[in-house]
């Protein structure tokens, strides 16, 4: 691969900022001066599907894949290098001739709460208005809080946050990573803990995009985060089993704790009243980049997302039966 080395990305501000981090970062591995950065790694900015459409859930417009599908057709056409993603975005499988190559460290996976007037998630008065237009999110906040009025909230970042504080909503629920990226993170009112709010698989990490023949490069491998891979090989093992998309109300979160593993996976009703979940762990080794690691996790995955998978049966959500 040879300069420029051209980043597809979205044009909204997050996905700017996300792709901005990685420029200067690939910039670093491949030795180019500050100077040189935006003609020798240049941003190249692709408006996708899902941004174009703003006013319906991502569920009945084809999933979580309309935020990438256009930058990966421009992958595979020539006219980008490079893609960045937001991990969660990205679809259980690859398309032919793409890989992701490199997973940098990963942001802070929890949720957060947000909100002009409450202070924390238990405050909310009953019948609260929640803004979200995550099926997951609703799910859990229903699991706890079943008064809870949900209604559909999307938009960018900014969109959102302005909405909360001009009281369309009693609260919100966002990524804590893309606050901390943007930084407005101090409009967070309060961490949701990852025990209620078991994060999306892959939520804080970034995916680094490259066609199968670049897949060993220098600079990706100066990107790659071992444990952030590690964890992120589990939960995607978990996602699959669980076929997560935007239809299924699912999470999964790994973390490392004294070298081992360990993976929550769960699947909630669309309505939070019923939720399954398994807990297991994998002994993580020396290395946490050995491809029989990697496997390891991946199996944790799929095994975790199975066992939920069985005992849930089909919670695939009907969009019609969803609040508007």
């Amino acid at each position: 691969m040879t300069l420029p080395l051209r980043i597809g990305t979205r044009r909204s501000k997050l996905a700017l900022a996300q792709s901005g981090m990685m420029q200067r970062a690939i910039a670093a591995a491949l030795g180019v001066p500050d100077e040189e950065v935006e003609a020798a790694v240049p941003l190249v900015e692709i408006v996708t599907t899902g941004d174009r459409i703003q006013d319906r859930r991502l569920l009945e417009l084809g999933g979580k894949a309309l935020f990438t599908k256009e930058i990966e057709e421009a992958l595979l056409d020539g006219r980008v290098d490079v893609a960045v993603h937001s991990m969660k975005d990205v679809p259980a499988e690859q398309p032919d001739g793409l890989c992701i190559a490199a997973i940098p460290e990963r942001e802070d996976a929890r949720d957060a709460f947000v909100s002009r007037d409450v202070a924390a998630f238990e405050d909310l008065p009953m019948g609260a208005r929640l803004g979200t237009a995550s099926l997951r999110r609703q799910a859990q906040a229903l699991a706890l809080r079943p008064d809870l009025k949900i209604e559909m909230l999307r938009g960018n970042l900014d969109t959102r946050l302005r909405r909360a504080a001009e009281g369309d909503f009693d609260a919100i629920l966002l990524a804590v990573s893309g606050m901390r990226r943007l930084g407005v993170d101090g409009a967070i009112r309060q961490i949701l803990s990852p025990d209620a709010f078991l994060p999306a698989p892959g939520q804080g990490a970034l995916a680094i995009q490259t066609r199968v023949a670049d897949v060993d490069a220098a600079w990706a491998a100066a990107l790659n985060h071992a444990p952030s891979v590690l964890a992120v090989a589990a939960e995607r093992g978990a996602m699959t089993a669980l076929e997560g998309s935007c239809r299924t109300a699912v999470g999964a979160h790994a973390r490392l704790v004294d070298g081992a593993l360990h993976l929550t996976a769960e699947m909630l009703s669309p309505d939070g009243s019923a939720r399954w979940r398994r807990v297991g762990e994998i002994a993580a080794g020396q290395d946490l980049a050995a491809p029989e690691t990697l496997s390891a996790a991946r199996e944790l995955g799929l095994r975790l997302g199975a066992e939920v998978h069985a005992a849930a049966g089909d919670q695939e959500v009907d969009p019609a039966s969803l609040p508007g």
